[in-house]
């Protein structure tokens, strides 16, 4: 079976606050109709002061084989934007016990889609044990991504989101 992104899976749509509009399937989101959707976001940082990123699969409908935010993924249909953080950490990460900082929130917009990105980060030193989901994934020297910076290696959206943030 060949791995892919559920183009039916139910999002919501909400105004720039966040307040729930209406509703439309991933694929409606991600064909160019910019409808606002929102979406998590987990740096993770080891005592070392390391970035964990992970790579995106090749089947991923965006930015596939790219370097991305540890964690990232959309708040579904019905659910609050922590449960959707821990759902997501769960998931992609396999990790239960953390403690997020929410960083910011910001409007996202690529030629696909446009996205309320809610962002946190939190300081884990356990193994993480990537899923499915996720190709492969590791910690970097801050000095290593800013190296690599715009040389295609990381999705857009994480190289505005690094610089935004700072780190």
């Amino acid at each position: 079976m060949i791995q892919k992104d559920n183009l039916e899976e139910m999002l919501p749509i909400v105004d720039e606050d966040g307040n729930i509009i209406n509703a439309a399937t991933r694929g409606e989101c991600h064909n160019g109709s910019k409808m606002l959707h929102p979406v998590v976001h987990l740096h993770v940082f080891n005592r070392k002061g390391e970035l964990y990123l992970q790579k995106r699969p090749e089947w991923k409908d965006i930015q596939p084989g790219k370097w991305d935010t540890a964690v990232g993924g959309h708040i579904d249909l019905g659910e609050n934007v922590d449960t959707a953080l821990k759902r997501e950490v769960k998931e992609e990460l396999g990790i239960t016990e953390f403690t997020p900082t929410q960083l910011t929130h910001y409007i996202f917009e690529s030629e696909r889609e446009k996205e309320l990105v809610f962002c946190f980060r939190t300081e884990y030193d356990a193994t993480i044990i990537p899923s499915k989901e996720v190709s492969e994934g590791r910690f970097w020297p801050l000095t290593e991504i800013k190296e690599n910076m715009g040389k295609g290696i990381f999705t857009p959206n994480f190289e505005k989101e690094f610089v935004r943030l700072g780190f």
